[in-house]
């Protein structure tokens, strides 16, 4: 009974280094091909749904909404935008 016991966490062991191994590998694969993306003040972006808060609208509702322009870069992926009409975004 006790070397069923033994080997059960010996194969949890296993799993758990196996798993692991895994996501590091599937890690290295998506880093391999996600590059970084930078704005400059004048560029032209769209914005995802989700970051304006608005009521949710199911499934049909638009995923991105703008063209906003970049008005400042405020670092680690931050920007000031402005809509068409030259409202400064709050939050964003």
């Amino acid at each position: 009974r006790r070397i069923d016991l033994d080997l059960l966490e010996e194969r949890h062991e296993r799993a758990a280094i196996c798993e692991t191994k895994a996501k590091s590998k599937m890690k290295g694969y998506h880093d391999a091909k996600v590059r970084g993306v930078s704005f400059r003040p004048g560029d032209f972006v769209y914005r995802a749904n989700g970051a304006s808060h608005v009521e949710d609208a199911g499934k049909l509702r638009p995923k991105w909404e703008g063209p906003y322009e970049v008005t400042e870069a405020l670092g680690n992926d931050a920007y000031k935008l402005r809509d068409m009409d030259g409202r400064e975004l709050p939050r964003t």
